[in-house]
């Protein structure tokens, strides 16, 4: 399709027929964050195309990704607050305010699939470089000018010597989990022999065969709600269910083959076709757990809506074990970044070295302290750290001292404290902007949508940061005021008096 880069406005230029919008509002303002213009072009490279009707710009994309993980509502409702609101209109760079829609409910799914997480994450990167960079600048611009150097400091040479280790960053992994129910291995049977017999049904009609295939479906429901009524189950109970289930599942699976030498696959719908290879995979892993007698099996199929979810063992207080993507984040000064998504397990500790080496890239130093959890304190780790003087936190490797230093104690006391921020903002994304239950269904859209989360957090810590200094500088206006109006009062009195 044809891609047009339009020409960006500001928030005067913006053409509201019921007055002049307000210039502070936090739509407007997470408008100004965002450089439009250079990821529009590189967004116009996907389509290529110069026939057929224009593509959505990439602000009309994104701007309603970041909309939609701001309120928490669904498609449908986003693209109807876009339709009341002008300031939402602003963000997704229209030039006036219209009451129609802009674009199509299905069109936020294509957002999804056209904008990954590897931009969102460079987005997000270089929010918190430019905010560093308006820091520095205004740090350098607060101190005394033509200070002149002190001749009494040791000579340095440049690159010889090091750049002093600065900052604190912080580590942790969570997981995501997706909107999915949890997972059985009855429950997983029943949904493939169904949608099995749905699969049989849209084919026969292609086979020329003069009779139905027979399922039992009959007989296979009825032993199944005969099962889920139970409230404990003993195990013979269940693995009995799952063995009935697995013969249920055996002989559909022979009837699909056999129609399936006759019939073309393209009869299937797309989906079909692929909950056919789904389920497939499922009824393997299933039957090696049945027969083996064991409950883990590698790259373990929990959904078959959602082949790419994975178990991801937790440990936590509410639940051992969720269904999700499994996120490592580092935390610098408040903003939260992404360092690996997976749906796979995988041991976090190994990313501790990258990260630092990360940092320093970013940065130009090494950072102070880690504060980290205890899986990160290995021996590779520890060796790392110590040589370039970064502090790990937690306990050392080997046994407890049998006396205690009181100062490691307060010292381990007041890293814990430090780390807490991290698992606040794992709950800020879990409780407010969705990160909890990952509503996309497809594996790239749902890493897009937690890439958005923690923009959409680093987002809302920028716009908290400029109202703090906004009301900072009216209490110093009003201060001055009142200051002012006093002076002239005492001058009056002098005067009168």
């Amino acid at each position: 399709m044809m891609y047009k880069i339009d020409n960006q406005i500001t928030i005067t230029e913006f053409i509201f027929p019921f007055g002049k919008l307000d210039p502070n509002n936090r739509w407007v303002k997470i408008a100004e964050l965002i450089p439009w213009q250079r990821y529009e072009e590189r967004y116009a490279t996907r389509f290529p195309s110069h026939t057929g009707n224009p593509a959505i710009r990439f602000r009309m994309a994104f701007g309603t990704l970041i909309i939609k993980q701001r309120t928490g509502f669904s498609d449908e409702e986003t693209l109807q607050s876009i339709r009341e609101n002008p300031y939402m209109q602003f963000l997704i760079g229209l030039h006036e305010f219209t009451q129609e829609e802009p674009f199509s409910q299905s069109s936020i799914t294509n957002f999804r699939k056209y904008i990954s997480q590897e931009m969102i994450n460079e987005i997000n990167r270089e929010l918190f470089a430019a905010e560093k960079g308006k820091n520095k600048n205004n740090d350098d611009n607060d101190g005394p000018a033509n200070i002149p150097p002190d001749d009494s400091a040791p000579p340095t040479f440049g690159a010889d010597v090091p750049p002093a280790n600065k900052g604190t960053m912080l580590m942790d992994a969570t997981c995501a989990p997706a909107d999915i129910a949890y997972p059985t291995d009855v429950n997983l049977l029943n949904e493939a022999r169904e949608k099995l017999e749905g699969i049989i049904d849209s084919l026969y009609p292609h086979t020329g065969a003069m009779v139905k295939p027979r399922t039992y479906r009959r007989k296979a429901r009825k032993q199944y709600t005969a099962f889920i009524k139970q409230r404990q189950p003993r195990k013979k109970t269940i693995r009995k269910a799952i063995g009935a289930q697995l013969r249920f599942v055996t002989r559909n699976l022979k009837h699909v083959d056999v129609q399936l030498q006759t019939a073309s696959p393209e009869k299937l719908t797309h989906r079909q076709r692929e909950w056919l290879a789904t389920i497939r995979l499922l009824y393997k892993q299933q039957r090696l757990m049945y027969q083996s007698k064991t409950h883990s099996v590698p790259n373990r199929i929990v959904s078959i809506g959602q082949p790419h979810v994975r178990p991801i063992v937790r440990n936590k207080v509410r639940s051992t074990t969720e269904f999700g993507a499994k996120v490592s984040v580092h935390m610098v000064d408040g903003y939260a970044f992404m360092d690996r998504l997976g749906w796979e397990a995988y041991n976090e500790e190994a990313l501790l070295i990258p990260t630092i080496e990360a940092y320093k890239e970013q940065h130009g130093c090494y950072p102070v302290a880690v504060m980290a959890d205890r899986i990160y304190r290995n021996r590779d780790n520890l060796a790392f750290c110590k040589k370039r003087d970064i502090r790990l936190s937690g306990p050392r490797l080997g046994r407890p001292p049998k006396v205690a230093d009181a100062s490691i104690r307060k010292q381990a006391h007041r890293d814990a404290a430090a780390r807490n921020a991290i698992e606040g903002k794992f709950g800020e994304g879990k409780t407010r902007y969705g990160l909890d239950r990952v509503m996309a269904r497809l594996q790239n859209t749902s890493e897009t949508v937690i890439a958005m989360v923690f923009l959409c957090m680093n987002i809302g810590r920028r716009l908290r940061t400029f109202l703090f200094l906004l009301s900072t500088l009216l209490k110093l206006a009003c201060l001055l005021v009142d200051n002012r109006v006093c002076r002239q009062r005492f001058v009056v009195c002098q005067v009168v008096g």
